[in-house]
């Protein structure tokens, strides 16, 4: 089955965005993907607080979720829609991804569990909690590709969320980004090999790329590895839509070769000796 990355530069325009992204699953479509990634917030990025308030909605209003849903409906063809910011009406926002089908139905939602927040040595400074709402539960839904588990960007740092999920039966992982250049320069190749690796599992990564309208920069380097750990796919730095077959065949001879599914064990309690 064929996958389809979009690399983007997401702006402080939602209907900007949407047009990129409803071109996205149009180009994908013809060229014969079954399911196309996006990047974290796909809809918009606007580090201007009051400004990108006034493009907030709820999920049922949202414009470019509207629009990515009648996209994926009229072409056929999945979704994996990295994620946007949505009004939760308590105040705070959810950094939501979606999985979108080819009837334009939500098969599967998911809020960013982990959030962001660091002072950087370059002087970027990024507090997600002080506007995000941390989900409560992780997600694995069946699609055209096989059973996915969704994560978002800094999830990636915790492998035991990706050990859940290839508990519950993922064979995919969904991992849109937006990441910092120093920190993508730095892990982000080799936080999506280990992912990959230690649960013999395809990683999707739609990124996030170069200079943004409100000012960040972002690494690009969209990517998928196979479960041995394989890069199939690097985008390098340029925007654009990126393709990649998923053979099954892979995952079964990565999990029959190091079967450590099946050897995991519950980590017994820690003895901390003096």
């Amino acid at each position: 089955m064929r996958a389809a990355l979009l690399q983007m530069t997401s702006g402080i325009d939602p209907a900007a965005n949407a047009a990129v992204l409803t071109d996205a699953v149009e180009q994908s479509a013809a060229q014969g993907a079954a399911m196309l990634f996006t990047p974290e917030m796909s809809g918009a990025l606007d580090r201007d607080r009051k400004r990108a308030e006034g493009n907030l909605h709820e999920e049922g209003s949202d414009p470019v979720l509207a629009a990515v849903r009648d996209a994926a409906a009229k072409h056929g063809i999945w979704v994996s829609l990295g994620s946007l910011a949505l009004a939760r009406g308590d105040g705070r926002r959810a950094n939501r991804a979606f999985v979108i089908d080819d009837t334009g139905a939500i098969r599967a939602r998911y809020d960013k569990l982990h959030l962001f927040d660091v002072d950087l040595a370059s002087g970027e400074s990024w507090r997600e909690s002080a506007v995000y709402a941390p989900g409560e539960s992780a997600v694995v839904v069946a699609t055209p590709l096989g059973r996915l588990g969704l994560s978002i960007c800094y999830d990636i740092r915790f492998p035991d969320l990706y050990r859940a999920l290839s508990d519950a039966g993922a064979e995919l992982f969904a991992i849109p980004a937006a990441f910092t250049r120093p920190t993508g320069r730095a892990h982000w190749d080799v936080l999506l090999r280990a992912r990959a690796i230690e649960a013999g599992a395809f990683v999707l990564a739609a990124a996030q790329t170069g200079e943004h309208e409100d000012g960040r920069a972002t690494w690009g380097h969209s990517m998928a590895v196979d479960p041995w750990g394989e890069v199939l796919l690097d985008m390098g730095e340029a925007p654009g839509i990126g393709f990649v077959e998923i053979d099954p065949a892979r995952l079964t001879e990565a999990r029959g070769r190091v079967p450590v599914l099946n050897h995991r064990r519950p980590i017994p309690a820690v003895e901390t000796v003096a």
